[in-house]
């Protein structure tokens, strides 16, 4: 079976993390991820838009394009939530609905993050990925 880009973006940001030994430095580049993410336009910061299930608040929109990709924005308040956000959009962003359904978030636990996450953010977390595989699932 193909490696499809979504895969070989989770193994490039678990090679990235892997690098770090030191939590402090993990939770630095997970931050400086979140600062590289383009904000989310003004139209979408609005109730209608916010994400449920996250302590921090968290704006998020699909689009699908003309090609069929799915194409995911999203914004948090919060500087490590943001960082998830930004690692989260860097593999599902942009795919197919199937290659998006297809892709388990596998590269989370591989990165450690599953264990050095607060309960509420865990919880963010799987509403926020909960979230794109419902877009995948209603383009599917």
């Amino acid at each position: 079976m193909p490696i499809n880009n979504a895969h070989a973006e989770a193994a490039i940001i678990a090679d990235e993390f892997g690098f770090f030994d030191d939590w402090e430095d993990r939770y630095q580049m997970l931050i400086d991820q979140g600062r590289k993410l383009a904000p989310i336009p003004e139209k979408y910061r609005h109730d209608d838009f916010r994400l449920r299930g996250c302590q921090s608040v968290v704006y998020f929109v699909a689009e699908r394009d003309p090609s069929d990709n799915i194409t995911f924005m999203a914004q948090s308040d919060a500087a490590i939530v943001q960082g998830l956000v930004a690692l989260l959009l860097r593999v599902y962003s942009g795919r197919t609905a199937k290659e998006i359904l297809e892709t388990e978030p596998d590269f989370l636990s591989k990165i450690g993050l599953d264990s050095h996450l607060s309960a509420t953010r865990k919880n963010g977390l799987a509403s926020m990925l909960n979230a794109i595989k419902t877009a995948a699932r209603m383009q599917d």
